[in-house]
């Protein structure tokens, strides 16, 4: 019971923090998903208590897909904004062949921020790539690892690797019943190549949702090298 005359503690005030993340910037396969998500802190410090970190930490496969599925499900339900982007690997490699992609995510993370409530901080990770969007909104910050320290982005890094995980699933289950399990994730790595160049020695050329721009020379004795389609151009320029 307080003294006579103490005055109560007050509680601290509710912040809202609006984190920006991405998932599937680097596979050679598929969308790339950019998310922001909204936590006012005490929600944030709850999501942390329930095991909200950054995506990466629960690692691949089916049981890591499971923990980030039902973790979405609770930053769904409990945060003040949700929203996201999905780029198509043919959007990307347009945006490479201008050597836009991290303007394209500035692009897309303003989207995000002009569709979100407003907010006391707003925090994306990669703080280069970022750091310019300073100038147009207050409050912005852009670190590096920024998953790791700020709950809101690692929600929006869980919501996007969802997505993505989702999108790639699809991927996987129009390719399965011809060839066999499909491994790697889309990114540039061995299960990815086998699986790729299986494609290719049975239709002669790769699979639809590959992004052109990144290197495929593990196909190349049978189909040449892999070119990028050439950059856009306004014909009245």
């Amino acid at each position: 019971m307080a003294k006579p005359g103490a005055r109560a503690k007050s509680a601290p005030p509710i912040r809202i923090t609006l984190g920006i993340d991405e998932a599937g910037r680097g596979p050679a396969v598929g969308p790339m998903v950019i998310a922001a998500v909204a936590l006012d802190s005490r929600t944030a410090g709850a999501l942390t208590r329930a095991g909200l970190c950054d995506s990466k930490t629960y690692g691949a496969g089916d049981d890591a897909h499971a923990i980030r599925s039902a973790l979405a499900l609770q930053i769904r339900a409990r945060a003040r904004f949700v929203s996201l982007i999905e780029v198509e690997h043919t959007e990307i490699d347009l945006r490479v062949v201008r050597n836009e992609l991290n303007v394209l995510e500035r692009e897309l993370a303003v989207q995000l921020i002009e569709q979100a409530p407003g907010v006391d901080r707003i925090i994306a990770d990669g703080k280069r790539m970022f750091a310019a969007l300073g100038q147009r909104y207050l409050h912005f910050e852009s670190h590096d690892r920024a998953e790791e320290r700020h709950a809101s982005v690692a929600a929006a890094s869980v919501i996007a690797k969802v997505a993505r995980d989702q999108r790639f699933a699809e991927i996987r289950a129009r390719y399965e019943p011809a060839l066999g399990p499909i491994t790697g994730g889309g990114y540039a790595n061995a299960a990815t190549r086998r699986w790729l160049r299986l494609h290719v020695l049975r239709y002669g050329r790769l699979p639809d949702e590959v992004r052109l721009t990144w290197p495929h020379p593990y196909v190349e004795d049978l189909i040449g090298s892999v070119r990028p389609p050439p950059p856009q151009t306004d014909l009245f320029s």
